[in-house]
């Protein structure tokens, strides 16, 4: 509901107590679920998984590796909402200036959670490896789901994004390697 509006309204435009009328709740309750209108957009919830599965890949592995491998089981163990939903948030948020910036943060956060997963150490800081491993393959996805959310083809979200993972990690890819 909240997507429609600031889809046809634009995001600047839609206002919290807009949203709150057309789902029927008080402009209050609203701040229950949403701390702000811009976690409407850009609510991610998905780092810890994603942390998770990249600290269970095997130690031995280099660190692109290991990340595009968690990334990969992720992907496939995550549910992921509505597909249009997330193709509506995406092409909201890519496209509102104002939260670009919200956007990128959440970027960032995501790469520095699977730098830190590929540590060997849980209280150690991610070195140079970790941090250029995570941030490829987070900007892999990245790209794959900006490129995902303007296409209107019936390709899933999933597969784009094991498909950016392959390009970094070919081999890693089942049947390829």
């Amino acid at each position: 509901m909240a997507l429609r509006l600031i889809a046809e309204q634009g995001y600047e435009r839609t206002t919290v107590e807009q949203i709150a009328q057309a789902a029927g709740v008080s402009h209050m309750t609203f701040f229950r679920y949403f701390p702000t209108k811009e976690s409407v957009v850009l609510d991610d919830p998905f780092d810890p998984a994603l942390a998770a599965a990249v600290a269970a890949t095997p130690p031995e592995l280099p660190p692109l590796v290991r990340a595009c491998q968690g990334l990969r089981s992720a992907v496939s163990d995550v549910k992921l909402p509505e597909e249009a939903q997330v193709r509506a948030r995406v092409r909201i948020g890519a496209s509102t200036p104002t939260l670009l910036a919200g956007m990128w943060a959440n970027t960032v956060a995501t790469q520095d959670v699977v730098a830190q997963a590929l540590t060997l150490t849980v209280d150690a800081e991610p070195g140079l490896a970790e941090r250029v491993a995570a941030a490829a393959a987070i900007g892999a996805l990245t790209a794959a789901v900006l490129a995902w959310s303007l296409s209107d083809d019936d390709v899933s979200l999933a597969t784009r994004l094991v498909e950016a993972l392959d390009v970094l990690d070919p081999e890693g890819s089942p049947g390829r390697g």
